[in-house]
């Protein structure tokens, strides 16, 4: 465990929130679309200070919690290219405008950062007070690594979603987008724009993902403070993921299948842990092997039959099209 004091937690969090104000406040004032030389300074500027942390807990800590928390930030970060795949899709069913896109993912990752530190501390409860929650957690990253690797891509269909039909039914909705605002007033009323419904989709998936994510990370450590912080780090970083990856995530059809092997990987570390022990460096190493072998064959056999992005001709069905 790192020796942290409230003071870490605070800092951390003051920093986090910094982050988010400078960049909504200062490169994000005006509502603009996000190009691919932003982003990928956005994304370079988020691994530079997971580096940077990684460094300091080498030095203020020790080198076995730098590591530690590098092994972490790799999952969390590649969990999230798979949360990249769900986001395209419903950006495009709904025909986000580009300029909007941010401002939705904005208030999605805020949203998340709550939703994961509330995840993660109740994670902490329960294995501080029931060990054997770590085999069930195990148990459901294998479950959930096969199912990946087998199950079919769907494509996203919002009169079939549940949230969608919620959301639905208890706000009153307006038939089209108003720039990038959540609500909008038609004929003195205030309705809820589609943009809002983007936003609850968006969250309802990342809190179906840290089902995984968050049992994945503490298979690498129980220190709450490394498994909040690479897991922040890998959240904050994944708007600038996505405008770089967006227009080309399909190409990278083979990752799945590295993520339902690192989660399987996981799993059996933790259900096998009375019996063997998997040190944190070989868990690294692990884990950037099957990435870099999953983009690698992605990269160098394309998926027969892939066209890019997907239009199924539903896209925009919302506004009754």
């Amino acid at each position: 465990m790192v020796a942290t004091s409230i003071w870490f937690w605070v800092g951390f969090i003051g920093f986090v929130l910094g982050m988010l104000a400078i960049d909504l406040g200062v490169f994000h004032k005006e509502a603009h679309e996000v190009r691919p030389r932003e982003a990928a300074a956005w994304t370079g500027v988020w691994v530079f200070l997971a580096l940077v942390f990684a460094g300091g807990l080498a030095v203020f800590a020790t080198r076995a919690a730098a590591l530690t928390f590098l092994t972490g930030y790799v999952i969390e970060q590649s969990l999230s290219v798979d949360n990249i795949f769900v986001i395209v899709l419903i950006f495009q069913y709904f025909r986000v405008p580009a300029e909007s896109q941010h401002r939705v993912l904005f208030y999605g990752i805020l949203g998340a950062v709550v939703m994961r530190g509330l995840f993660i501390g109740l994670g902490t409860l329960l294995l501080a007070r029931f060990h054997w929650i770590i085999y069930l957690f195990g148990a459901m990253l294998i479950v959930t690594g096969i199912r990946m690797a087998f199950k079919n891509d769907e494509e996203f269909d919002a009169e079939q979603n549940p949230v969608v039909k919620v959301t639905r039914r208890y706000l009153p909705m307006a038939p089209a987008y108003d720039r990038s605002h959540f609500f909008t007033l038609e004929h003195g009323k205030r309705l809820a724009t589609p943009l809002l419904l983007v936003l609850v989709l968006v969250e309802a998936t990342d809190l179906i993902f840290a089902v995984d994510s968050i049992p994945a990370i503490f298979g690498i450590t129980r220190d709450p403070f490394l498994v909040f912080t690479s897991n922040i780090f890998a959240v904050m970083g994944l708007r600038s993921l996505f405008f770089l990856l967006n227009h080309v995530v399909e190409r990278f059809w083979l990752l799945k299948y590295g993520l339902a092997v690192i989660l399987t990987f996981i799993g059996v570390k933790m259900v096998g842990e009375p019996w063997f022990h998997i040190g944190i460096g070989v868990s690294l190493l692990v884990v950037l092997g099957v990435l870099a072998a999953a983009i690698g064959a992605s990269l160098l056999w394309r998926e027969h039959g892939s066209s890019g992005a997907r239009d199924d001709g539903k896209s925009g069905s919302i506004f009754g099209n």
